[in-house]
Parts: structure tokens; C-alpha cells; sequence
């Protein structure tokens, strides 16, 4: 309880304002006052005042039109109405304005003042507490889980700050276990709708009619096993965001509801005729190529559109090698903090074979496999021989084992080899052949040399 709360008493009556006086600071509160709401409002604008008790009618401006100036302020701690003559209409205006409770000056009102004062203050305390908590929360999980100094991550990071202030579409794409969700909840947490509900679905766990059902709920006897109305996700996460991922694996019938939903920002409950409004962000993610898929006519073109007004990228771990020791101790700390045992740090030995391999199944498959090591590491420092093999393999170890029994063209396969990196650079550089010799470590002479002998062209 903020003991030294500041209160602020606003009454034309001296003898009242003289007793609240007395009272609250016998009650260990700073307390200032004023003898009418202009005053009231000068000495609220110059100080950071907790709670203001006012009469709710006074000579030069009523208690409500002086609460909704003092809002106008942007004032943001309690108030507290006095009146001799109450009604139930200005009880109603006065809470609506925001006021946290109001009180009949009767023969004995100070203890009631007493209680409401300690609750309004109770209340405010409350109120900053939460907001601290959802402050410090946003710092922690709004970017926190996406880990990443590459430049393509920094990319990134702008992107969803400057994504998450609109209320715009957003398709999310890339590999799987690259992290679309976890960009999808950034963007959420760092939007006006933080404290709304997230909800997420994964389109491709659905059949076709479980899907509808689940995005927009039934009606009672809608199907068999309907015993009553259900909401579906739509509507739960009314005012918030719905994260629909692998949503190229949604059917044609499918597509067109979405698309109604986008448009109309309305729907029906299967069974039901009856139009519900929802306003909800959506945000797309899939691993599959859309466009294609539009041009093949398997997705429908206008929802293609209209889920893509902003499309993100997330890059595999394969092209961000830089961002494996920070994602590599990050999954360190998470495991030392969630399980029975600490581990002090990560050999450089196998940083450095996490580092070489290519990781088709990205920080997913990163996390699983440090989760795999720390289990079997009995020493205070992880070490190599406890990743998985396919990770604790060099490259030349695994072109080896996957040795084919009838023998292979080794020329060829190391010009194709060859080729390939050569074009990898390029694509790395944007077609610029220097950068991409130097990537290479060859001599400029060298590379174009080689570009020649592979007709890449430049």
C-alpha cells in the first residue's frame, strides 16, 4: 500500500477540505488542496498526484466536467466524487468519465472515505504493477525468443517493429523449423492488440470439415455430436490475432471462408445463419511456395493477395551461421534453468561442428539437438561427442558414409560441386563477382576463370 501516496482534495468548502486534510495525513498521506477545479487542475498538471477527491459541485466547474479535463491531461491516477445530493444519473457519469467510486457527504462518510481511498490506491498499484509486468514480459518474449545479430536477422527485427504498429496481413515464409510462429508472436506482442488473445492453428492438422468447425465454431445440431453452440478461433481471438500456419494447405472450399473473412471481417457458425463480426489481425505462415501454387491453380490468387500485404522471409540456419553461438547458448541457459543439472559452457570443438553443418531442420533442429547433448553430458562443459552424428560429422565424413556401392563420377560431381558454390556466392553477393570470390577465397582471375568454364552467366 503506497503509504506516502500524493492526494489531492478539490472542494470550495474550506471546512471540508480543512477535515480531509487533518484526516489523510494523520493517515500518513502528502496531501495538497484547492479551493476550486482550476486551481484543482494547475496543481495536478505540476505534480504527480496518486488520487484527487473532489466535490462534485463547486462554483466555477462540476466535479464531472472537472474529471473530464483533468483526463484530458492525460492524467492517469484515481479520483474520488464527494456530493451532498447524489442520483443515480450522475453516478453513472461519473464512473463512466472514469471515476473510481463517488461518496455521500453524509454525518459519518469519513470511514467510508477511508475505505474507498485504500482501494483506489490499491487499485492504482495494481494497475502499474501490470503494466511493469506486461513491460518487462514484451522485453523478454517480444523479440527475445528470436535470436540473431546477422545482418538478415537485424533485417528482421526491423521489419516486425515496423510491422507490428498497422493492422495489415502479414505471410510469413520459410523452412520448416526456421521460427514462424515465434515471428508471429513478436509482431503481436509488439502491436496495440498485445493484450489481446493470440491464437494460433495449424491449418494442415485439420481435415476440411474440423478445420471450418474449428476456425468458426457450430450450432447447435449442426453434425452429429453438436450438443450445443461452440465459438470457434475467429471469434476467440476477437480484437486480438489468429496465426493460421501451413496455410497453403488449406482446400479450395476452405480458401474461399478465409477470404470472406478478410473481406467482410464476417462469418457464419457451421449450421448457423446468423452474421458475426470479428476484428482480428491475421497473420499467414507456410513453408510451400504460394505463388506456384497460384499459378498451378491450387491456391486461390485473390486470397494470395490479400494474405501477403506484407510478406517476411525468414531466412534457414544455414545462411545465418553467424547467429549459432548466440542460438546455441540461448538453448544452453533455457535447458541449465529447466532441468536438474547445470552445464558452464559449450567446447569450442563443438561450436565448431555446429557451426559447419548446414542444419536442414533449422533452430529446430538446433534446439534438439543441444537438448540431446546436455542430456547425456556428464561434465561441466558440452562437448562434441554427445551431438548427434549427423552434426558431429565433418562434411568430408559425410560425403563418405554416403558413398554409393556402384562407385560415381567423382569429376563430374566436384564440377557440379563446384558450380553450385560459385552460383551460391553470386546469389550471396547480388551478382557481385568480387564479394563473391572473396567468399570464395579465390583470386578474382580465378573466379572468372571458373564462371567462364561453367557458362555462368554474368
Amino acid at each position: 500500500m503506497p503509504k506516502r501516496a500524493k492526494i489531492l482534495i478539490v472542494d470550495d468548502e474550506r471546512s471540508i477540505r480543512e477535515l480531509l486534510e487533518i484526516f489523510l495525513k494523520k493517515e500518513g498521506f502528502q496531501v495538497t488542496s484547492a479551493s476550486n477545479a482550476e486551481e484543482g487542475l494547475a496543481l495536478a498538471k505540476g505534480t504527480d498526484i496518486d488520487l484527487v477527491i473532489s466535490d462534485i459541485k463547486m462554483a466555477d466547474m462540476s466535479g464531472i466536467d472537472f474529471l473530464r479535463e483533468l483526463r484530458a491531461t492525460n492524467y492517469s491516477g484515481q479520483f474520488i466524487l464527494l456530493t451532498a445530493y447524489a442520483t443515480t444519473e450522475t453516478a453513472i457519469q461519473a464512473l463512466k468519465m472514469g471515476a473510481f467510486d463517488y461518496i455521500l457527504k453524509t454525518e459519518n462518510f469519513i470511514e467510508e472515505l477511508k475505505f474507498v481511498v485504500y482501494s483506489a490506491l490499491e487499485n492504482r498499484r495494481l494497475r502499474e504493477e501490470n503494466t511493469y509486468l506486461r513491460r518487462e514480459f514484451r522485453k523478454v518474449h517480444g523479440m527475445g525468443n528470436l535470436i540473431g545479430k546477422s545482418k538478415k536477422m537485424q533485417e528482421l527485427f526491423k521489419m516486425i517493429e515496423v510491422v507490428s504498429a498497422t493492422n495489415s496481413t502479414v505471410m510469413i515464409t520459410g523452412e520448416s523449423g526456421t521460427g514462424k510462429e515465434l515471428v508471429a508472436k513478436a509482431i503481436h506482442l509488439n502491436s496495440p492488440r498485445a493484450e489481446e488473445s493470440f491464437i494460433s492453428v495449424n491449418c494442415g492438422a485439420f481435415t476440411e470439415t474440423l478445420l471450418e468447425s474449428e476456425l468458426f465454431g457450430y450450432v447447435r445440431g449442426a453434425f452429429t455430436g453438436a450438443a450445443g453452440n461452440k465459438k470457434g478461433l475467429f471469434e476467440v481471438a476477437d480484437k486480438g490475432t489468429i496465426f493460421l500456419d501451413e496455410v497453403g494447405d488449406t482446400s479450395q472450399a476452405m480458401q474461399v471462408k478465409l477470404l470472406r473473412v478478410l473481406q467482410e471481417r464476417t462469418f457464419r457458425r457451421v449450421g448457423g445463419t446468423e452474421e458475426i463480426s470479428v476484428d482480428v489481425r491475421i497473420i499467414s505462415a507456410t513453408n510451400r511456395d504460394l505463388s506456384e501454387m497460384v499459378a498451378e491453380n491450387q491456391f486461390r490468387e485473390d486470397l494470395f493477395y490479400r494474405i501477403s500485404v506484407i510478406p517476411l522471409d525468414l531466412p534457414p540456419l544455414r545462411q545465418r551461421r553467424d547467429d549459432i553461438p548466440l542460438l546455441a547458448d540461448h538453448f544452453l541457459a533455457r535447458l541449465n534453468s529447466s532441468m536438474s543439472k547445470r552445464i558452464e559452457r559449450i567446447s569450442d570443438e563443438a561450436l565448431k561442428k555446429m557451426e559447419s553443418y548446414d542444419w536442414p531442420g533449422n533452430v529446430r533442429e538446433l534446439e534438439n539437438a543441444m537438448e540431446r547433448a546436455f542430456i547425456l553430458e556428464t561434465s561441466d562443459e558440452l562437448s562434441a561427442q554427445h551431438l548427434p552424428e549427423s552434426v558431429s560429422t565433418t562434411p568430408r565424413m559425410r560425403a563418405m558414409t554416403n558413398f554409393p556401392d556402384q562407385g560415381f563420377d567423382l569429376e563430374s560431381f566436384v564440377e557440379d560441386l563446384q558450380k553450385g558454390f560459385l552460383e551460391e556466392a553470386l546469389r550471396r553477393t547480388n551478382g557481385v563477382q568480387v564479394k563473391a570470390a572473396e567468399l570464395l577465397r579465390m583470386s578474382y582471375r580465378s573466379f572468372r576463370h571458373y564462371m567462364q568454364k561453367y557458362n555462368i552467366p554474368s
